[in-house]
């Protein structure tokens, strides 16, 4: 039987002071999406709202972005697979064998209150399916209630961008919220890697989640890995 993806990436495409363009952070897509299509996995990538995905700008800079996105970034037939997204409510009754969250600052602002989005993820996870995010991705976990209204997070072992990240990427004033933070009043069991903006992965039972984009490659190898199982 040939596994399903379901990939979930923002629609949000500015910050609130409509100043600033944000977006999907393309390596946290790409990555899980290489592995998956490797494996000959059925992928979905969906939006909250469908259509066309904004790209954070910060990125596509030559400096973030590594060898495979900017592949993925000059393949036509993948880029237009971003132009014509489905919407959450699309696939809300689909069945997977993983969810992902992918990050970039615009899922801060559609991710954390779209209940859509909450029952995708709660009947996943409670269904013992692979639920993942990484980066402020991870926001979309924030306010899931699992059948018994308790938290998903509420006392899970969880990484997320760090408020020192959002300091070094210059958006702590731009940001709506503190992710570190608001992940830390749902569980005590919130990690970060001793250096920020490196790698870290976090396995929770069927809860995977990653820091920051730089953990994009180690996720989609611990997902792939922990599906295995």
């Amino acid at each position: 039987m040939i596994m399903k993806i379901l990939i979930i990436v923002t629609s949000v495409s500015m910050y609130e002071n409509n100043k600033l363009e944000t977006g999907l952070w393309l390596s946290e897509l790409t990555h899980m999406y290489h592995v998956a299509k490797e494996q000959g996995y059925d992928i979905t990538i969906a939006s909250t709202h469908g259509g066309n995905v904004p790209l954070d700008p910060e990125s596509l800079k030559p400096r973030l972005m590594d060898k495979l996105t900017k592949e993925y970034y000059e393949d036509t037939t993948f880029m237009k697979l971003l132009q014509n997204t489905k919407s959450l409510s699309e696939v809300s009754e689909q069945q997977f064998d993983v969810v992902y969250l992918a990050g970039g600052h615009g899922t801060m602002y559609d991710f954390p209150n779209d209940t859509t989005l909450q029952k995708i993820i709660r009947e996943h996870y409670e269904n013992n399916k692979i639920v993942s995010a990484v980066c402020h991705g991870v926001g979309g976990l924030l306010n899931v209630k699992l059948s018994n209204g308790e938290y998903l997070i509420k006392d899970k072992t969880i990484t997320g961008f760090n408020w020192f990240e959002e300091s070094l990427a210059k958006r702590k004033k731009e940001v709506p919220f503190n992710l570190e933070a608001e992940l830390k009043k749902r569980t005590s069991k919130y990690k970060k890697a001793f250096i920020p903006m490196t790698s870290k992965v976090v396995v929770d039972g069927n809860l995977i989640t990653g820091q920051n984009p730089f953990s994009s490659k180690e996720i989609a190898k611990v997902v792939m890995e922990q599906l295995k199982k």
